[in-house]
């Protein structure tokens, strides 16, 4: 067949286990972001906005919901005869080959018919976990000018937080003369977003020998360096807009808020550049003559009777009476009972919390509790609720609080969860 100058491959496998509960169930590219759309729908969205019109979407750990999400790809208008979305999960091969994706590099060479398919020039690998928007077109003109056999996409970022990335050295015209991954003394503050453009002769034959010397093949770690020790022409394309990893339950909530500044630093309302999403049909949000509403975003479906304050709200929830949702986080579906307060907390998506609840606001003597569970993951005094659960009335829970699954009044101390303390149970869906 007539080859595609790119196509996309789109990893979108990942746990993301430094969120937490919000990804129990779920892979991290589903989880809900800025109220009406899932993470996954920003690639998705930046690759037709940019002319790629083949997408391979890598999906492993909990698909389900992911892959129910992306369909045949409509909503980004990539149900094409030629083309399109493609799901492609781990599978048996005709010689009894095959496993699960083991590494990123690893799960695009398990991949490479899918990609012969096309015959590309080149092909675009990125994650499906990152909150931006990028023409990768003009990452592609770069890349071409450049004669490369591999640019990467990097961004400037604080140098206390460099070790957490892949860093680069690049010379003055911008070509990469070094890469190391996750370094423990960085020299550098240039860091890769996971965003790459190969030209796919190169790629491929990377792919096999990587395959052969690594059970976890990866790019950062394994396929940026073997390109560069192999003397191929790897460029660095610097990005200087909005991009955020949110891979913490703080990196998350942060970014979420900065959706309702006065100016946000991420602006979803650009016409020229539209974030698409897989949404289901739903009435026009409704405010009651008592509602008090400032600051927020607010999805379609939802009817507010109460107070919502600098908060973000997806679709279908329900604010009742005399309750009041103050910086947080609430997912589809949710419904808070009257006179709740709901402060800095995420509430996942169909959580139901009952009358004159209190969530999020300190209980007990120690303010500075971690969770007694996971203090690596929730540390910043933000409580989280988990998907489908169910809160009863009169209850109090504190900051840096998990409560997961349906509970009742009895598995809380006389109605109290003292900051750091969590409740998990049973989940009824």
């Amino acid at each position: 067949m007539r080859g595609k100058e790119i196509i996309a491959m789109l990893l979108a496998g990942g746990q993301g286990s430094r969120l937490g509960i919000l990804t129990k169930t779920k892979a991290k590219p589903a989880v809900s972001y800025g109220g009406k759309f899932r993470m996954i729908d920003f690639p998705l969205s930046n690759c037709i906005n940019s002319g790629i019109d083949t997408v391979g979407v890598l999906t492993q750990y909990q698909p389900l919901l992911l892959n129910k999400h992306i369909g045949n790809g409509v909503p980004w208008d990539l149900d094409r005869t030629s083309g399109g979305t493609a799901i492609l999960q781990p599978h048996q091969k005709n010689d009894n080959t095959g496993d699960w994706y083991s590494g990123s590099a690893n799960a695009v060479c398990q991949n490479i018919n899918f990609i012969d398919e096309y015959n590309p020039e080149y092909v675009l690998v990125l994650g499906g976990d990152h909150i931006y928007k990028m023409d990768y077109s003009l990452m592609l003109d770069a890349h071409k000018q450049n004669n490369a056999d591999a640019t990467i996409a990097v961004i400037e970022v604080p140098w206390d937080e460099a070790s957490r990335y892949g860093i680069m050295n690049a010379d003055e015209s911008g070509r990469v003369t070094a890469f190391v991954e996750k370094p423990k003394e960085p020299v550098s503050n240039l860091a890769s977003m996971g965003i790459y453009i190969f030209t796919w002769k190169y790629l491929r034959e990377a792919l096999i020998e990587s395959d052969k010397l690594h059970t976890d093949s990866d790019f950062g770690k394994h396929i940026i360096p073997l390109l560069l020790e192999g003397g191929k022409t790897m460029f660095a394309y610097k990005f200087t807009d909005y991009w955020r990893d949110v891979g913490t339950i703080d990196s998350y909530f942060e970014s979420n808020m900065e959706l309702i500044a006065t100016v946000p630093l991420f602006n979803l309302y650009e016409e020229h550049k539209r974030i698409y999403t897989n949404s289901p049909h739903q009435p026009p949000q409704y405010t009651g003559e008592n509602a008090d509403v400032r600051g927020s975003l607010l999805s379609e479906g939802c009817e507010i009777y109460g107070t919502v304050i600098n908060s973000v709200l997806g679709y279908g929830v329900k604010v009742h009476n005399g309750a009041r949702v103050v910086n947080s986080i609430v997912m589809e579906n949710c419904n808070i009972g009257r006179d709740t307060v709901i402060e800095d907390c995420i509430l996942d998506e169909n959580s139901l919390i009952g009358d004159n609840v209190t969530i999020g606001v300190s209980v007990g003597d120690d303010a500075q509790a971690v969770n007694e569970l996971r203090p690596d993951i929730y540390n910043t005094g933000i409580t989280v609720i988990g998907e489908y659960s169910k809160i009863p009335d009169n209850v109090r829970i504190g900051k840096n609080c998990v409560v997961e699954g349906v509970s009742v009044y009895s598995d809380y101390d006389c109605g109290l969860l003292a900051n750091g303390r969590s409740v998990i149970k049973p989940v009824l869906m």
